[in-house]
């Protein structure tokens, strides 16, 4: 299939983890696809009931500089900082076990975004059948807080790094 190609709000978004020993056969979305899609479904994991998820991407390589005399700062090219990636789950302690077990190890992220419902199995396949959109990236979780609440659903707050560069915007195609 092709990329999403229209605006709007409710575009099915997932979050996949793949934590097994195999590596991208190379550093590039095709790469971390190939990885996704041959990969023993064992060694994949969704994170569940995602309430929100942050910006993914590159972030621009932009600096601002003081300058003495000026109103305003000037800007310069400059070594771009990795994003805050912080995403809300709603917290089911049972849910999240295995997340837990992962934190502090190296993993390989596949941020999907589909135009239709997903589930993990499908996603798994070396093709998906609704339009979708990939961005991948390797990093940790560092930290899941949970965030108890008296008049709303328990959240969790899952902190993840990123490790490498983010490869994409990828889609993968149906036959």
């Amino acid at each position: 299939m092709a990329h999403i190609s229209s605006l709007g709000a409710g575009i099915f978004s997932y979050l996949d983890i793949y934590s097994g020993s195999t590596t991208p056969a190379s550093e590039t979305a095709s790469g971390y696809a190939a990885l996704f899609a041959t990969a023993n479904s064992a060694d994949i994991s969704r994170m569940p009931s995602v309430r929100e998820f942050p910006s993914i991407g590159t972030p621009a390589n932009i600096v601002n500089v003081p300058v003495y005399g000026q109103n305003t700062s000037s800007q310069i090219q400059g070594q771009a900082d990795a994003p805050t990636l912080e995403v809300t789950v709603n917290y089911v302690a049972a849910d999240m076990e295995d997340f837990h077990n992962l934190i502090g190890t190296e993993v390989y992220f596949r941020f999907l975004m589909c135009a239709s419902s997903l589930s993990l199995a499908d996603s798994i396949a070396s093709t998906i059948a609704a339009n979708n959109t990939e961005i991948y990236f390797n990093g940790k979780i560092e930290a899941i807080l949970v965030n108890p609440a008296l008049t709303d659903a328990t959240t969790a707050t899952v902190t993840l790094s990123a490790q490498s560069d983010f490869f994409g915007p990828a889609t993968v195609a149906a036959s």
